[in-house]
């Protein structure tokens, strides 16, 4: 009963599957107790329910370390991630930026990142959305965010950043998806995300 709905503007205009690496710094419960952060990659999908209003995005899949699966949305599954950033600042005040991503799960799904990028103007963004379960779709969280947002490449609003990009999936959760005529949209790079997670009330 859910369908693919794709931005019809921004940087992602047209889009129908985000690739999320997360890398959680910080992590509270609802009365403040620290929780473990974890890092990983999630698919989410900008979906709507047929014949409905109700939209928003549906995590369908995802890897992550073990203490963060299988997740709120019951989709994740436990892989060994490592990650590695650095920054480089010149005379000039130009940032270069350069992240790799290595995330191996145990079904046998892998994926790997390595970008490059010089860092623009970013964007002060306050949002509220919801976030779906692909498993269940009848849960959903909803999310307040506050995110420092930095576009280092769109199709759609002709930005182009990269300098460096590779990128490469492969196994039983991803090669379906990635079979080489997939086509990437944007990039967009989030230094900063600050994120309340509420539940629907009854």
């Amino acid at each position: 009963g859910w369908l693919v709905s794709a931005p019809t503007s921004g940087p992602a205009k047209g889009s129908n599957l985000n690739v999320v690496l997360i890398d959680q710094t910080m992590a509270l419960a609802a009365d403040g107790k620290p929780l473990t952060p974890f890092r990983g990659v999630a698919l989410a999908v900008p979906a709507k329910k047929d014949g409905t209003d109700t939209a928003g995005t549906m995590v369908v899949g995802g890897l992550f370390e073990p203490h963060g699966v299988p997740g709120p949305y019951a989709v994740y599954l436990p892989a060994n991630v490592a990650t590695e950033r650095r920054q480089r600042a010149g005379p000039d005040g130009k940032a270069s930026i350069e992240e790799s991503w290595d995330v191996k799960g145990t079904d046998g799904s892998a994926m790997e990142v390595r970008l490059r990028y010089e860092r623009g103007m970013p964007a002060r963004i306050k949002s509220e959305s919801s976030t779906y379960s692909g498993a269940k779709p009848d849960f959903f969280r909803i999310y307040r965010v506050e995110v420092v947002s930095d576009v280092v490449r769109s199709t759609a609003t002709s930005i182009d950043r990269i300098s460096q990009m590779s990128f490469k999936a492969a196994g039983p959760q991803f090669a379906p998806l990635f079979d080489g005529t997939e086509q990437l949209i944007s990039v967009t790079a989030i230094p900063s995300y600050a994120r309340q997670v509420f539940l629907p009330g009854p």
